[in-house]
């Protein structure tokens, strides 16, 4: 919503800043405008993403296909501002001053990408680092609303995160106290399995303004910058759960259906 703090909890290495870019896009190709700061990977990196989110075209095809991303780039109604800052080196105070800087008549944003929150500098530095990131995300959360726009940032799991069919609440709690101040909350699972198959899930975790408790099957290309969610609705966690035994259970009857042919066999 307007004026409100959104975050992506994942783990490493599950995409969380292809999470970013891809909401960042959807903004853009509404005629939104859009400030993106960088704290961990190099603007030209997270523009190249944008290229590809927003155009199609794979990230390692982008350089031979240039007039066609120009072209396509060129349709995009929104306005983009990538800023990069090196890692613990920005405080929330710093955004603001850039924000007021480039807010101009031409340039009002409507989203601001925060990639990402744990990154920045505390403005207060306290005894535990966890209120200060609980700070971290208070100050982002005022920031939309000083700006009245939305603001998305994410947040690293580190527990049993990785390979975790769906991260619910157990996992994303060590992330989700320091930015239960959010509007909105949805945490990003991918398995090893998912990853070979471009596939996810995304489970609601909080939303201010609707249902929450929902997961949904995501269909996630890393090399195209590609998020989808079919239109399968939404499954409970336990349905989620019940699913995946299911299929390990299907897969097992398989191989012992292939190994039993193959003993026969000889």
């Amino acid at each position: 919503g307007v004026g409100g703090l959104g975050v992506v909890i994942a783990p490493t290495g599950a995409g969380k800043s292809m999470a970013l870019v891809h909401l960042a896009a959807q903004a853009l190709k509404e005629g939104k405008n859009v400030i993106y700061y960088t704290l961990e990977l190099e603007d030209k990196v997270v523009g190249t993403r944008f290229d590809s989110c927003l155009t199609g075209v794979r990230l390692d095809t982008l350089k031979a296909c240039k007039s066609v991303v120009l072209d396509n780039i060129k349709k995009v109604k929104g306005q983009l501002i990538i800023k990069e800052y090196p890692t613990k080196n920005a405080s929330t105070e710093t955004l603001k001053n850039h924000i007021l800087r480039t807010s101009t008549t031409k340039f009002e944003p409507d989203m601001i990408i925060v990639d990402y929150a744990d990154l920045l500098k505390p403005v207060r530095y306290l005894k535990e680092t966890r209120q200060e990131l609980q700070g971290i995300y208070e100050e982002l959360r005022g920031i939309a609303k000083l700006f009245n726009c939305s603001l998305w940032t994410a947040s690293q799991t580190n527990r049993g995160g990785l390979n975790a069919e769906v991260i619910t609440m157990e996992s994303i709690s060590e992330a989700f106290s320091k930015c239960f101040v959010a509007d909105f909350i949805f945490s990003l699972s991918r398995t090893i399995d998912d990853m070979n198959d471009n596939t996810g899930r995304i489970f609601i975790a909080k939303n201010r303004n609707g249902p929450t408790g929902y997961v949904y099957d995501i269909e996630m290309d890393t090399s195209k910058v590609l998020i989808k969610v079919p239109d399968d609705g939404p499954m409970t966690p336990r349905e989620v759960t019940e699913k995946a035994s299911q299929r390990q259970e299907k897969l097992l009857k398989d191989k012992y259906k292939e190994f039993k042919r193959r003993k026969d066999d000889k």
